[in-house]
């Protein structure tokens, strides 16, 4: 016997000026175990179409300097920067595929578009590493002197703080509605605004007579990158290949078995479906208990679980009868 759980979201309470703010804002970290969140699809795209405006002015900030200094650095950060606010497209289309109802031909819906997206971040993070290693080791066999300064110090000030005020925002929304790829492009931002440190760094070390401290800054920016390479790819991947935490099977595993008839738990399967999560398990019952009694059971084990996550859960709950062991004879010889 198995039993679907039915999606019910509960509209949450606002009670102060605050409240209206942070949910404008998409600032709200008020995602306790008794209220799922509502259309985190809906969050997913209001975070792509923010990073996309914030980036963009970071980078038409840039290009008005650059066109007043001529700087090649410059040039090079700013069109990183706009780079990094084109990747916003992509998480943008995912989250809006993810929103669409299931249908005969995707019958779990479109909320793998997002672990897609999550590639296309994960490469031009890794775009970002190899440009700036490359540009790095170029200025260290040949050396150029900055003109301008101060306006290219100040050029890169901008993309930094504009960069990490993104990144922070997309990490923000991504670890509130559970979206990996959203966190990875939220680092990819990040790792856009260590490059424009990089710019500031060699700002600073051609007015000191230095041109080296170009090149190394560079080098030391693209370690860093790779190390947020290595991290946003294996989260990345890791959906991908349905990667849980142990965590979450064991938070399953024991909020099933404390519903009121279940005898014991077991065939716990868990996969992220974008930032939504499916889970599929075994509860023995009662072999006496009528249908309707073992449905009751299913259903509660499933609203439970709804509640026990701060992200959205379908639940597929199959009901067997306890102490039984010939109970699965018919498919037995299946089994691999």
């Amino acid at each position: 016997m198995a039993d679907h759980d039915h999606h019910h979201r509960e509209r949450p309470r606002v009670n102060s000026l605050a409240d209206v703010l942070r949910r404008v804002l998409g600032h709200s970290h008020a995602h306790d175990h008794d209220a799922p969140l509502a259309d985190t699809g809906a969050a997913g795209v209001r975070a792509s179409k923010v990073s996309l405006a914030g980036l963009g002015v970071t980078a038409a900030l840039q290009a008005v300097l650059v066109v007043f200094t001529g700087s090649v650095a410059l040039l090079s950060d700013t069109l990183h920067n706009l780079i990094d606010a084109l990747t916003s497209v992509p998480l943008w289309i995912a989250f809006a595929l993810g929103r669409r109802s299931e249908s005969r031909k995707f019958t779990f819906g479109l909320g793998r578009a997002e672990d897609l997206a999550g590639l296309v971040v994960v490469a031009a993070i890794a775009v970002s590493a190899g440009g700036v290693a490359w540009e790095s080791v170029r200025r260290l066999f040949d050396p150029r002197s900055l003109d301008h300064i101060p306006w290219v110090i100040a050029a890169g000030l901008i993309g930094a703080v504009g960069n990490e005020l993104v990144a922070e925002y997309r990490i923000r929304v991504g670890r509130r509605i559970s979206s990996e790829t959203l966190i990875a492009d939220g680092q990819h931002a990040r790792a856009d605004a260590f490059t424009s440190l990089a710019v500031i760094a060699a700002g600073v070390g051609a007015a000191l007579g230095a041109d080296w401290v170009d090149p190394a800054a560079g080098l030391v920016v693209a370690g860093m990158i790779l190390v947020l390479l290595r991290h946003a790819g294996t989260r990345v991947f890791g959906r991908i290949l349905d990667a849980v935490e142990p965590s979450l099977v064991d938070r399953t595993e024991r909020v099933a078995a404390s519903v009121e008839g279940v005898a014991s738990v077991g065939g716990i399967r868990m996969r992220w479906h974008g930032h939504r999560m499916l889970i599929t398990l075994v509860a023995a019952v009662d072999p006496d208990l009528t249908v309707r009694q073992g449905h009751e059971i299913a259903q509660a084990i499933s609203h439970d679980l709804i509640h026990a996550f701060p992200f959205t859960v379908d639940a597929l709950v199959h009901i067997d009868p306890s102490g039984q062991p010939d109970a699965h004879d018919i498919t037995a010889h299946h089994a691999p």
